[in-house]
């Protein structure tokens, strides 16, 4: 559910009527020349569809507004091969309702020393088209991408990749939906926020259903259907004795299997890309919903626990950015630390909702005791996370405007044994320091829910910010508290 084969980028090559049909006609062929090469790049995951030039103030205006209202539309690539009056583009790019990213590159990569006259001058007029493109753009205040190097080189195919994957989680959110199972927990802060500003700022509706919604449509699941899963859990995992066939607590696997039938069936219907719940609302469910929320965390939907709707949304979002590469994109949430002056680190799991995608090894499935939520002891999967370079980030609402706030981490193989902790767990040191990365969250408003990525990089949530048009907050290697505090009363400045 993640991979959309119809994406299309379309690259859109300026010029003008001022040079002539000869040199325009080689306009059209080197920009389709670029399109082929880009669109049979492998790191770039969506089709790259090459667009007639645009001259004049109609034609652009035309191209934009088709682009609109094209849904397979993600983005537009825009190029200057030759010089492109930039007060064509203003009745054009006052209507964008696409990312855009702007390619800094010309046809040749090498001038031509002993062939060069004024007509390869005039046509290859890149270095000062682009920057007249450029003013404009920067002019009217639209946030973009700007790629700088020739289209043939593997650096500039991955950059477009790059912001091709943003540009596919952007577009993700407009008009997804996602479901609420009740409200967020019970006096927490940081899970609140404005349903009507997101869905106005950034794309998305996110709308409550009762509990008992959900329980009807469980309650009509088969018996056939409970035990075709049972068998893929089988199959899948490890299982607890007590699970199997024949085990004391296997009406309980048989529970939970219902529950995840009952959740896909729900989303399914709804159309939804994510969801939320609370353990404060569960009536009429004989059990917390763990391993069904895991497994469909795993193949595509957005989560967060306790009502957190943003996070949910933000999990969904860089799960389509990450799809296909190497490493998880999932809900996480900082529990415990490790305070070793010499080792910090911190413990990232949840009381049950951990994505299997960020498992090293094999995964076991457990029932055990929760403590909280007064149901019977619920289903879930138990594992151990690796590591690696990866981000958290957290989406969270400051009154007014949004904030991502993400942090540069490294991940850590879990060494040591858990015998008593019964629930999935990732380790990881923060960026710069500890010290300094938690104090930076802190001070930035960092919510304790996060979406834990093993496979996108800091650029790349800069870029998603950038498109959605709010505010980014970043903590890596060069961040100082000094330098933190500047930054966020900056940014208070600003927003007012």
């Amino acid at each position: 559910m993640l991979n959309d084969t119809n994406r299309e980028i379309w690259l859109v090559t300026g010029s003008q009527h001022l040079y002539g049909e000869e040199t325009l006609k080689e306009v059209a062929s080197h920009s389709q020349q670029i399109a082929a090469a880009l669109d049979a790049a492998s790191v770039i995951p969506a089709k790259i569809v090459w667009q007639p030039t645009v001259k004049t103030t109609d034609e652009i205006y035309e191209l934009i507004q088709k682009a609109n209202n094209n849904e397979n539309v993600i983005g537009l690539i825009a190029w200057m091969h030759t010089f492109s009056p930039a007060k064509m583009w203003i009745r054009g790019l006052n209507i964008l309702g696409k990312p855009l990213l702007h390619l800094h590159t010309q046809f040749n990569q090498d001038i031509p020393w002993s062939t060069m006259d004024m007509d390869f001058m005039n046509l290859n007029q890149s270095a000062h088209g682009d920057r007249e493109f450029g003013f404009i753009v920067t002019r009217l205040g639209i946030n973009r991408k700007v790629v700088v190097g020739h289209w043939a080189n593997e650096s500039v195919q991955q950059q477009i990749g790059d912001w091709a994957r943003v540009a596919a989680g952007w577009a993700d959110w407009q008009g997804a939906k996602f479901a609420r199972f009740g409200d967020n927990m019970r006096y927490v802060a940081v899970t609140e926020g404005d349903k009507v500003a997101a869905e106005a700022k950034l794309g998305f509706s996110v709308n409550t259903y009762g509990i008992g919604d959900l329980v009807a449509i469980m309650n009509e699941i088969s018996d056939k259907e409970i035990n075709t899963l049972i068998q893929e859990y089988e199959d899948s995992y490890d299982l607890m004795a007590s699970l199997e066939n024949g085990g004391a607590q296997r009406a309980a696997l048989k529970e939970a299997a219902k529950i995840e039938l009952g959740l896909r069936q729900f989303l399914k219907a709804g159309n939804f890309k994510g969801f939320t719940d609370t353990f404060e609302d569960l009536h009429g469910m004989r059990q917390l919903p763990g391993i069904a929320v895991q497994r469909l965390m795993a193949d595509g939907y957005g989560f967060a626990g306790e009502g957190d709707w943003k996070t949910a949304a933000l999990v969904r979002a860089m799960k389509v950015m990450g799809a296909g590469l190497p490493g998880a994109n999932a809900f996480m949430e900082d529990y415990t630390y490790h305070l070793d002056p010499k080792d910090a680190k911190i413990m990232g799991s949840h009381m049950l909702e951990v994505d299997p995608t960020l498992a090293k090894g094999r995964i076991s499935c457990e029932i055990h005791p929760l403590g909280i939520g007064g149901k019977e002891d619920p289903v879930r999967l138990v594992f151990n996370g690796g590591g690696g370079p990866a981000i958290a980030s957290s989406l969270v609402d400051m009154g007014g405007r949004f904030r991502l706030v993400a942090n540069a981490v490294e991940g850590v193989d879990v060494t040591e044994a858990l015998p008593k902790l019964p629930v999935a767990r990732i380790i990881w040191k923060p960026k710069p320091d500890f010290q300094t990365a938690c104090a930076a969250w802190i001070l930035a408003g960092g919510a304790h829910h996060t979406c834990y990525s093993q496979n996108l990089s800091m650029e790349q949530i800069e870029d998603f910010a950038d498109i959605a048009g709010i505010e980014t907050v970043v903590i890596d290697q060069d961040t100082t508290i000094r330098q933190i505090k500047k930054e966020l009363k900056f940014a208070q400045a600003y927003y007012r």
